[in-house]
């Protein structure tokens, strides 16, 4: 599918957004304890990510709980993105150490790669791996429950271990021991998707939530819709209007509002548009995979170096942090003036 065009030279080239979007609920930071808690018992470590946002899904503090552990980078939900984009990624990520495998839960054969890998290195030392534990993180929504589940279904021919969801949040706690393979003996911990306690950048922040990785009832759902037409419009493969059914491609989030509430019916009394119902089902469309496969990020050797230039910087600040480091200075500063008053 090819896009009209005339929208071509409609679209914007650049997404501006500052306000940020956070969330960080305290079953997180309880989370990140129990993992840190957890960490000498395991012997591998699965970061899963989202192979639709290959960079956002990357939270910095994995890196520093994991530190020295043996990790395994699993790109969850390739099924949904551009399959060109693995070797990318591949090589970006060999760059800085770290084994790549991509996954898609439906499918066993790539499934079967992250089980072959856990296998490998037990059969390596029987007498140092006695039972072999793997510790399964990840930011919430990339489906780390969903990849638990089928590794058991593959393992051990057994079902549902681990509880999944549309929603970020479902796992709120760190399990105990799941067995996935009878030998050599292989066990998984999932853990509760963990966020960043503050995105700096706005825009990852946006590809996070449109993922599903914030609430909705946390994130504005008009730029996130806003966000998904500007990609979309960028996309040369994938033809929306084709999809949703309306008259003409358009670069306003409001065109398509008024276009695509009158195909689904999403009216109101009166003839007055329901743009909500009709956000959330340009969201949903999206989020169903009915626009084809569709990376967030761009992948270009400039915007890869940007953001692990950014990523190896200090944590940044969560908001109450931010204020009450401002708080400070100021009480500083105060404090400085009143000794220079106080000289003269």
């Amino acid at each position: 599918m090819a896009v009209s065009k005339g929208i071509l030279s409609l679209t914007r080239t650049h997404f501006s957004y500052e306000k940020t979007i956070n969330w960080f609920p305290g079953h997180m930071a309880k989370g990140i304890k129990q993992m840190q808690d957890q960490l000498r018992a395991v012997d591998l470590v699965v970061e899963t990510r989202d192979a639709r946002i290959p960079l956002s899904s990357i939270n910095p503090q994995f890196e520093r709980i994991i530190g020295g552990k043996s990790r395994l980078v699993v790109y969850n939900k390739a099924d949904l993105a551009p399959a060109e984009i693995q070797s990318v990624v591949r090589q970006e990520m060999a760059k800085r150490n770290q084994k790549v495998i991509f996954t898609d839960t439906f499918s066993s054969s790539s499934v079967k790669q992250l089980l072959n890998h856990a296998v490998d290195i037990a059969k390596g030392d029987l007498v140092r791996y006695p039972q072999f534990s793997v510790m399964i993180v990840g930011m919430p929504n990339v489906g780390k429950s969903s990849l638990i589940n089928a590794l058991r279904r593959i393992g051990i021919g057994r079902g549902k271990a681990a509880s999944t969801g549309a929603k970020p949040g479902v796992t709120r706690a760190m399990s105990s021991k799941i067995k996935v393979l009878e030998s050599p003996p292989v066990y998984l911990l999932d853990t509760p998707g963990v966020m960043m306690p503050f995105i700096p950048d706005p825009v990852t922040a946006i590809k996070v939530a449109l993922t599903g990785g914030i609430k909705d009832n946390i994130a504005d759902e008009a730029i996130l819709a806003d966000y998904l037409l500007f990609r979309l419009n960028r996309c040369a493969h994938i033809d929306y209007k084709e999809v949703l059914k309306i008259e003409e491609p358009t670069d306003d989030i409001n065109c398509l509002v008024s276009q695509l509430s009158k195909k689904i019916g999403a009216l109101r009394q009166g003839g007055e548009i329901d743009v909500d119902k009709t956000l959330q089902f340009f969201l949903r469309t999206y989020r169903n995979g009915a626009f084809g496969k569709l990376c967030l990020d761009d992948l270009d050797q400039a915007a890869v170096e940007r953001f692990f230039c950014a990523s190896i910087q200090e944590p940044p600040l969560s908001k109450n942090q931010d204020k009450k480091a401002k708080r400070a200075a100021q009480r500083q500063r105060s404090l400085e003036k009143a000794k220079a008053k106080n000289l003269v």
